[in-house]
């Protein structure tokens, strides 16, 4: 198996992701990283939006905690997956929704969506997105995307490295089967070292990545020329 998705499926409720669906998506991304079956994660939305945020149940301490901590987890497990994750964005992501389209290895967004994180219009401080969000764009554009909660246009996300890429709305499902198709033929375990040691050498510093870029080298050369006998 060479291709895994997930389709958020709650289009009456803006498609926010319940606890239901969160815990189906964690439970599969734990799979593919203890025994790998597929080499690409596409997730999609059903309706004409993308994901307009989360659910919010809990209604105690203890209740909120076990949310707030599956949230982090999630997001986590998607990033250190072995699979080269695609977001599909085809309409509107808000929230929860557009921090899943960022920490995405490629966000494919629609050229007439609306992004933006809108918690603080409501008084809350969203830290689950402010904990990463330094890592893809400038502190001087996160900062006030955040804080004050305006929404942005594909295009000025893109600008400031947030998404992939814009794509014409009716031009998205193509772009995003293109995307899938080049990294196919990509070899698969080049691919898993390739995303392994980027986001390792993420929180290193120079000199660790250095030495540790050594060692990368020396067995993924023995590899290739293994392959090649």
């Amino acid at each position: 198996m060479t291709y895994s998705s997930f389709t958020l499926d709650n289009s009456s409720h803006g498609n926010e992701v319940t606890g239901v669906m969160f815990d189906a998506m964690l439970a599969e991304l734990r799979k593919e990283t203890s025994k790998p079956r597929a080499r690409v994660l596409r997730i999609q939305a059903r309706g004409n939006v993308f994901c307009t945020g989360r659910e919010r149940a809990g209604r105690t301490p203890a209740a909120i905690r076990r949310e707030s901590a599956r949230i982090i987890k999630f997001k986590a497990a998607l990033r250190s997956s072995p699979l080269i994750s695609i977001a599909e964005v085809q309409g509107n992501a808000f929230g929860f929704g557009f921090g899943l389209a960022i920490v995405c290895d490629f966000a494919l967004v629609a050229e007439h969506a609306s992004l933006g994180f809108p918690e603080m219009r409501s008084g809350l401080a969203p830290v689950a997105i402010l904990s990463y969000l330094g890592e893809y764009t400038l502190p001087r554009f996160a900062f006030p995307l955040v804080l004050l909660g305006k929404p942005i246009d594909p295009h000025r996300a893109q600008q400031i490295g947030l998404i992939s890429e814009v794509c014409p709305t009716d031009r998205l499902s193509a772009e995003a089967d293109a995307l899938v198709g080049r990294i196919l033929r990509l070899d698969p375990s080049a691919v898993r070292h390739c995303k392994s040691f980027f986001l390792s050498a993420q929180q290193n510093s120079f000199d660790q990545n250095c030495r540790l870029a050594v060692d990368a080298l020396t067995k993924g050369s023995l590899a290739l020329l293994e392959r090649k006998k």
